[in-house]
């Protein structure tokens, strides 16, 4: 079980999984990261697994390459940082910072996935804050706690609750992206559904959004292919 890579060119990573309701071998690749994903039912051994994984390389490259694959975090990777491409560098000093064209990160390069994600983490939550606030100022409603976590299948949430729940990797997308998913989730707390009157309140906090909405559509995906595990 766990990481194994499929040799070629190019190299293909694998996330071998065991399921005891599979009745057979089965391939996927993410269409969020282009990460693939190799579940076999109890039984059968990962020599076994591997092998037909084997077999299905070309199809798996040429999935691989529809979606962009998987890009790991080092320096010299160009990242976004609301929506503009900075290239990682490293520097001196104590403080990870925006320079020109580089997003400098200094220190040990082993340290860099972790020190990056804390530095980004940060800068999202000031943002979806300060967006949030002031979204739920203009409606006049409170929201009760607000998180970040790394979701996969949404950008944001808003419980029953009032909490609001952001994906970090909205500070990659342009500002504007930003902007309206927290006016979105903000509108929750005054709609919990969405219906007509919930899509009013959005425009009323936001403005027109069907620009910002068809970004997150087209683009959003390709946020999720940067990974920021060190290895």
């Amino acid at each position: 079980m766990g990481q194994h890579v499929l040799p070629g060119n190019p190299p293909v990573e694998i996330n071998l999984k065991r399921s005891g309701r599979a009745r057979r071998i089965s391939l996927r690749v993410s269409s969020l990261d282009g990460r693939v994903t190799l579940t076999l039912p109890q039984g059968v051994s990962d020599r076994a697994g591997l092998a037909f994984a084997a077999e299905k390389s070309d199809w798996l490259r040429r999935n691989m390459a529809r979606h962009g694959g998987v890009e790991q975090i080092a320096y010299g990777t160009r990242l976004p940082v609301a929506g503009v491409p900075l290239i990682l560098s490293p520097g001196t000093g104590s403080r990870v910072r925006i320079e020109e064209d580089r997003l400098i990160v200094p220190g040990d390069p082993d340290r860099l996935c972790a020190r990056l994600t804390g530095y980004l983490k940060t800068l999202a939550r000031d943002r979806l804050a300060e967006a949030s606030d002031r979204y739920a100022g203009q409606l006049g409603r409170r929201y009760t706690r607000l998180t970040l976590r790394d979701t996969r299948s949404r950008w944001g949430s808003c419980s029953s609750q009032g909490a609001l729940s952001y994906s970090w990797r909205l500070i990659l997308a342009p500002g504007d992206v930003l902007e309206y998913v927290a006016a979105h989730e903000v509108a929750h707390l005054a709609e919990m559904n969405h219906s007509v009157r919930f899509w009013a309140v959005v425009t009323d906090l936001y403005g027109p959004y069907d620009t910002q909405r068809r970004w997150l559509r087209t683009e959003g995906t390709a946020l999720h292919r940067y990974r920021f595990e060190a290895d």
